[in-house]
């Protein structure tokens, strides 16, 4: 562990020495104190010995000197709190010396006449999220920031005339970055003309790359996710400064064999996953000055595919909800690749629905995509959503040959009757159900099946019970059932298998497919939910489809 005072005291400039603070009661100062104490010592930057023998002093103009010189070399800035509540900043002595992808912690010296008892807060424009940032604006935000407010430190400044708070910055990149970092205690607290904010340069050492080797049961180079964190549970690497194929939304990452991420020097845990169908491994990572190489060997607890039977998750998205709109409306099909290859889903189908529809509507080509690696197979398909019928309930059309409505080469004009949607999608071939089934469904009981009557109100499977009395032509002009299968997994499963128990009972086959709908009800991963589709002989998109239209799935996390 280094020593915050050896380090950070180098570098130190007379002319951003700070003002001895005087006339402070020394009694609460010293209980702040050693609470800091504890807190460095948590974050692996523990004080030297220097501020022992200030601590000591009795006498109590010499005690609040001595703690001030000790500590001072310290300080980023130093916040004056005036009478009036104005909060004013000055640079201090402490060097600006951060880690590429990694934390640099600093203390805050605070000058507080007003007795003030509010959280202290930090902020800056170059430590705004990249999360829906425009495209001009990702290279300036190359920070993050945050003041350390965590046990054993309180939320709120103590009131006491003189206190050190610890802040904490993240720098996204090596090399010189300049930031301005404005302090306030509340609103209106702000000093005037620009006195409350302070511009600062900084030197960022370049990182360490750690590479993952990773190898399936079989000994093959294949991907899994990895989530990182150091000692004080901070995620690596930082999630506000993420872009894709790492989803900001996500905690882990993913990663194929060979592929690295770079790490500040330090100890991290890594827990390695690759989907429900493989035992997770945690690992510890020491990285020193010098590249690192991680090896994990896979371990799997079940292989349903060995007998036939294929993962996939019908309804996933590669634009809305949790993902970001700026600088693209999405993400691209090696983005999502890479993230069903992490889960080990065998098929994803990233369905185009309302946000980025016409941004995303470039990539259907009718078949799977062709960054689909066997037996991983990524195809584009449509969710009537945010468009046409979705308020009578939303629809995942699969297997389409032509994924636009006539009429029209957008979203705008399809019809707003389920099933009209439905009648075209069928005459190509489509394999066709609601999406997410339970909204709109909401039963007060666990009892299965109950003749309570669901309040159709939402966006699941609300037309379902008009539309599954009906055939329409399909390719051949041959009647076939306008609805192929329900959706199950991301709505309560009472709400989801009342009505498909009471249309079964009614004589209609409809069948069950697991979905996620990741990233809007589920984001934590793709293949939350997921459904087994077994398929004689080899792996293929339209297969698994037709697989769900003749009900030969099971529905299952895993």
């Amino acid at each position: 562990m280094m020593l915050l005072l050896a380090v950070l005291a180098l570098g130190a400039q007379d002319g951003d020495r700070l003002p001895i603070v005087t006339k402070a009661d020394l009694q609460p100062l010293r209980v702040h104190l050693g609470r800091l104490k504890e807190a460095l010592e948590f974050l692996g930057q523990p004080l030297a010995g220097s501020i022992e023998a200030a601590l000591r002093e009795t006498d109590n103009d010499k005690a609040l000197r001595s703690i001030q010189e000790a500590l001072d070399p310290l300080c980023l800035v130093g916040v004056h709190i005036n009478p009036e509540s104005r909060v004013k900043v000055d640079p201090g002595p402490a060097a600006h010396r951060l880690m590429e992808q990694g934390w640099s912690q600093f203390l805050v010296k605070v000058h507080n006449e007003a007795g003030v008892t509010a959280p202290l807060r930090a902020t800056s424009p170059q430590a705004l999220s990249m999360f829906n940032s425009p495209k001009e604006q990702l290279e300036d935000r190359w920070m993050e920031l945050r003041m350390f407010d965590d046990r054993p430190l309180q939320k709120t400044l103590s009131g006491v005339k003189l206190e050190y708070r610890i802040i904490q910055i993240y720098s996204r990149d090596a090399g010189k970055r300049a930031a301005v970092l404005s302090f306030d205690v509340g609103q209106g607290s702000q000093d005037l003309g620009f006195r409350n904010d302070v511009t600062l340069t900084f030197e960022a050492a370049p990182s360490v790359p750690v590479t993952f080797r990773v190898k399936d049961v079989d000994g093959s180079p294949t991907t899994a996710g990895f989530l990182i964190r150091d000692p004080q549970a901070r995620t690596y690497p930082s999630q506000a400064k993420r872009r894709r194929p790492d989803f900001a939304f996500h905690p882990q990452v993913y990663r194929t064999d060979g592929e690295s991420i770079r790490l500040p020097q330090g100890t991290y845990t890594s827990d390695c996953t690759r989907g429900p169908e493989y035992l997770s491994e945690s690992r510890k990572i020491t990285v020193g000055a010098e590249p690192v190489t991680v090896d994990f060997s896979l371990r799997r607890w079940v292989d349903p595919s060995k007998a036939g039977w294929w993962s996939g998750d019908h309804h996933i998205h590669a634009s809305g909800c949790a993902h970001y709109e700026k600088p693209e409306e999405g993400v691209y099909p090696p983005d999502m690749l890479k993230h069903i290859q992490g889960e080990d889903l065998k098929v994803g189908a990233t369905l185009t629905w309302g946000p980025g529809f016409d941004f995303q509507k470039q990539f259907f080509t009718g078949k799977t995509d062709g960054v689909s690696v066997y037996p991983y197979l990524l195809r584009y398909d449509i969710e009537v959503s945010g468009f046409g019928s979705h308020q009578s309930g939303h629809l995942c059309l699969l297997r389409l040959k032509d994924q636009m409505y006539p009429g029209g080469d957008s979203k705008n004009h399809w019809p707003t009757l389920c099933l009209n949607t439905l009648r075209w999608a069928k005459k190509q071939g489509a394999v066709c159900g609601p999406a997410h089934s339970g909204w709109g469904l909401g039963v007060q009981t666990d009892q299965l099946p109950t003749y309570e009557v669901p309040p159709f109100d939402s966006i699941g499977a609300v037309e379902y019970i008009v539309d599954v009395t009906h055939e329409v032509p399909g390719p051949d002009g041959k009647l076939v059932p306008a609805v192929d299968f329900l959706s199950h997994g991301d709505t309560p499963y009472v709400w989801e298998h009342n009505i498909w128990y009471h249309t079964l009972n009614a004589g209609f086959r409809t069948r069950i497919s697991g979905e996620t709908d990741f990233p809007c009800i589920y984001g934590e991963r793709v293949g939350l939910g997921r459904s087994y589709v077994k398929i004689d002989g080899k792996l293929d998109y339209d297969l698994w489809c037709e697989g769900i239209r003749r009900g030969r799935t099971y529905v299952a996390d895993g």
